[in-house]
């Protein structure tokens, strides 16, 4: 879908979101929440309590079938037969000169059943791939995107929140269920596929349900957070929260141009599963090459943030040209932290931890240091 050519769409949580005062902007072709009041007051409150998340725009693709767990290890760079029954696993879906179409979560339900998650503006183009490659598996390919609702709640007081309303023979699920599983559960009367996922670096839960029942669990979300400090919550805040969780973005970090081993997310493709899966030729070159673009986190080092386009150059002396190591892809200041941070893709003669880079900002280098990700971690000090 193109933004410039189609009007966004709405997902069934757009009224609610309407009535709480939020400001909208184009996000894969959806007018999603950018934010409700002060985006820093949205990330603070995921960081001390809870925020609201609306995540409807992604999609949602079911496999089933006797073939499902070979087929996907055929689809995809993981090995999705080794993932056990209500548990998920980070996957990616490459080309076949290796760049990545999309980074995607993939739930195993059952022993022939799989939900495979791709980013909103993805979507389309995972389930295309997907049916495309089904060819000769005995497998079903399903999008169910358009009915599906995805809410989240992300914070250190989520479990508190939807122990208000889960059915109460389901309290201990809270508790039991572990990062990266899911289990059907009820809350507030309504069933729901219960995932405890999440892209802010904080503990929290992702909630699918269908598009009927997504405003009423809504609202009894934030009733049942109110004594909690839960607020609604945009992406302008979900960017700054997976920004210091050190988490990639497709369309900034991640591209058709990008293969896993420049992302650093080598550990995500199995060159090991018996199948041949597509791609696998070009990624088991690029695994050998060493003269490559690698991303890196930098801290900034003065107060000023680098944004993504930026270059990356080596610090100079009085007026020498600088020489250009790197792009920034994403940045801004840490409300965590307190510095300016940035994801970036720099020459790999310059990625070791402790490196000093400069940012140029239109002419102004601002100094920064590489650093190990994340840049923030929930319980340690920052």
């Amino acid at each position: 879908m193109s933004a410039t050519t189609q009007t966004p769409r709405h997902t069934a949580l757009h009224d609610e979101h309407a009535a709480l005062g939020a400001s909208f902007t184009d996000f894969g072709g959806w007018d999603m929440p950018l934010k409700y009041g002060s985006e820093l007051e949205e990330h603070r409150a995921v960081r001390g309590a809870a925020g609201l998340f609306d995540l409807s725009h992604m999609g949602e693709v079911r496999v089933t079938g006797p073939d499902a767990a070979t087929f996907l290890n055929s689809a995809l760079a993981g090995n999705l037969s080794r993932v056990a029954i209500g548990r998920a696993k980070y996957s990616l879906i490459c080309a076949e000169d290796g760049g990545i179409i999309d980074d995607l979560i993939t739930y195993r339900l059952g022993e022939t059943e799989y939900l495979v998650v791709p980013n909103a503006g993805n979507a389309p183009a995972v389930f295309a791939a997907l049916q495309e490659r089904a060819s000769g598996f005995d497998v079903t390919v399903s999008d169910e995107s358009a009915e599906t609702s995805l809410i989240a709640v992300q914070g250190p007081n989520a479990v508190a929140i939807l122990a208000e309303i889960i059915h109460p023979d389901q309290r201990p699920l809270l508790d039991r269920l572990k990062y990266y599983a899911a289990e059907p559960a009820v809350l507030a009367g309504t069933p729901v596929l219960l995932a405890r996922t999440g892209y802010t670096g904080e503990d929290g839960f992702e909630i699918y349900l269908g598009n009927a029942e997504a405003p009423e669990l809504w609202r009894a979300l934030l009733a049942a957070g109110q004594t909690h400090g839960l607020v609604p919550a945009g992406l302008a805040s979900r960017d700054s929260l997976r920004l210091e969780a050190g988490m990639p973005l497709y369309g900034n970090e991640l591209s058709r141009d990008i293969t896993p081993f420049d992302a650093g997310l080598g550990p995500v493709v199995s060159l090991t599963k018996p199948e041949d899966f597509v791609g696998r030729t070009a990624l088991e070159a690029a695994r050998e090459q060493t003269e490559r673009r690698t991303l890196v986190g930098l801290r900034g080092l003065g107060r000023r943030a680098g944004r993504g386009g930026y270059d990356v150059v080596l610090p100079v002396e009085g007026d020498a040209e600088p020489t250009v190591v790197g792009v920034v892809t994403s940045g801004q200041p840490s409300p965590t932290l307190g510095v300016p941070i940035a994801l970036a893709y720099v020459d790999a003669s310059h990625a070791a931890p402790g490196t000093r880079l400069d940012i140029d900002l239109r002419g102004k280098p601002q100094p920064f240091e590489v650093v190990e990700l994340p840049f923030y971690r929930r319980g340690a000090a920052g």
